[in-house]
């Protein structure tokens, strides 16, 4: 029982997962280009049907987005491992466009190098992620962090919960381990341990898009590519603006359990 759908009547904590499910799915494919809106992810997802004159490819990313936190939740259960082959599973699910190209795979790790453009200051740089060859090895020490932050996850202890998912989630985008799909995968995963703890997820709002990749970009800039070896998170300091801005995007989830509380409290006042 997740800490946060305690108290609360089966048919409200169903709303609320659906509504989680729906903003999580929304914000997060948005984020990456997706057309449609929160009220037609929400049609899509529970109605089963497309969008006149929305492209194809958008509703198999919020269906596919949608069936990767289910495996998200899966992986809460006791003895269910999250290793690499768990990974790749999410992301062939998160990875719905596929194209059959041995160079880009789908649920196995990137076999050319990436980058991204960023603005630091007002001046363009490019960011590069972690080399093919060094990624099996980062990736390992990344599960190693993974393992740690989940172990000493406390139950509704919100400070330790966001440590974790700012620590993964800025740890996997500087690795950039797949060639598409990254950004969507670190906002799953980073999650795990906040989910373990009981709480919402954290939900990056669509609006706030810009920051979001300002923080990164930021982070990125000041640390430097990583290679195998290097520490995950060096320079803890720069990592404190994600912090703040993940802090603050949390918001969003935390409002949609306040609400459904709010819910619970008044059938409760007219029940008695």
């Amino acid at each position: 029982m997740l800490y946060f759908l305690q108290n609360l009547d089966n048919d409200l904590q169903k709303a609320l997962i659906t509504q989680l499910r729906n903003l999580w799915t929304h914000t997060s494919t948005a984020i990456e280009g997706n057309t449609l809106t929160l009220g037609e992810t929400a049609f899509v997802l529970e109605e089963g049907l497309t969008i006149s004159g929305k492209p194809l490819k958008d509703h198999e990313e919020v269906v596919g987005h949608a069936r990767a936190i289910d495996l998200v939740y899966g992986l809460l259960d006791q003895g269910t491992p999250f290793n690499k082959e768990a990974l790749f599973n999410l992301h062939k699910a998160v990875q719905t466009h596929v194209i059959i190209d041995i160079y880009k795979p789908v649920g196995g790790w990137k076999k050319e190098p990436n980058s991204t453009v960023g603005v630091v200051d007002e001046k363009q740089v490019v960011f590069e992620y972690a080399t093919p060859g060094d990624v099996p090895s980062l990736m390992e020490q990344w599960f190693k962090l993974y393992h740690v932050l989940m172990a000493s996850a406390v139950p509704g202890d919100k400070k330790k919960a966001l440590q974790a998912y700012v620590s993964l989630h800025i740890s996997f985008v500087r690795i950039h381990p797949f060639f598409d799909g990254n950004g969507r995968m670190a906002r799953l995963v980073a999650n795990l341990p906040v989910l373990k703890a009981g709480l919402p997820p954290v939900i990056v709002p669509r609006e706030q898009r810009k920051a979001y990749i300002d923080a990164l970009s930021q982070y990125h800039y000041a640390v430097g590519q990583i290679e195998k070896g290097d520490d995950l998170l060096p320079e803890p300091e720069t990592i404190k603006p994600f912090a703040a801005f993940c802090e603050q995007a949390w918001r969003a989830s935390m409002d949609l359990v306040d609400e459904i509380h709010k819910k619970q409290q008044i059938r409760a006042g007219k029940g008695q």
